[in-house]
């Protein structure tokens, strides 16, 4: 299936169990799938790639039952593996167009920035979307100063790729990010660290449906 026909848009649950309670990606995946979640990437930066091959393949068949897109964070060796529908890569990672030689059309590349030039850079490179963030404080990852829900609607209209918002995201503020331009947000905490996984999916993923 081409990229083209392959939206990115909605709740986009980011799986990382530095962030979980003690609960397992499949938990996590699945509980987010089931309140609506249709993206879902995996990020694990303390398992082998030999321990996180079994729960990759694994995500892989819970998103796909679910009708949901799987991306896993940096590895594009276990996407391949496992036939996620992509990779997301960091500032830090290997550059996109190198990425896509390995990976080919088909396969989705997300590339994280967090300044109107990487977004630039990143749209010329050739990514499917944009990790964009952070958009409110977070002490999930250390990536700059908030950027604000206004940052995303001052770029929506040069950025030819669809946005997807990232950083300090919950119900309570969500909403002003998508009504700012964003196509997807992206959360871990709001989700992981709820007492009701699927719930708490299914309330942001609400949005929107609005």
């Amino acid at each position: 299936m081409p990229v083209s026909d392959r939206k990115i848009s909605g709740l986009y649950l980011i799986s990382d169990t530095t962030v979980s309670r003690g609960r397992g990606h499949e938990d996590i995946v699945r509980a987010g799938v089931d309140g609506g979640a249709r993206i879902v990437q995996l990020r694990e930066k303390f398992l082998s790639l030999r321990e996180l091959y079994p729960i990759a393949q694994r995500l892989r068949e819970i998103t796909r039952d679910a009708g949901a897109l799987l991306i896993v964070n940096d590895y594009i060796d276990l996407a391949l593996a496992v036939d996620a529908d992509g990779v997301h890569l960091g500032q830090d990672d290997m550059p996109a167009p190198a990425a896509r030689k390995i990976m080919g059309g088909s396969k989705i590349i997300g590339i994280s920035a967090h300044t109107v030039e990487e977004v630039q850079a990143a749209v010329a490179d050739g990514a499917d979307y944009i990790g964009f963030g952070p958009i409110f404080p977070t002490d999930t990852k250390d990536a700059g100063a908030a950027k604000g829900p206004d940052t995303i609607r001052a770029i929506r209209g040069s950025v030819p790729v669809p946005i997807v918002a990232i950083g300090g995201i919950d119900q309570s503020n969500a909403t002003a990010v998508i009504e700012a331009g964003a196509d997807a947000v992206a959360v871990i905490s709001a989700i992981a660290l709820s007492e009701d996984m699927q719930a708490a999916a299914n309330a942001i993923a609400g949005l929107f449906r609005r």
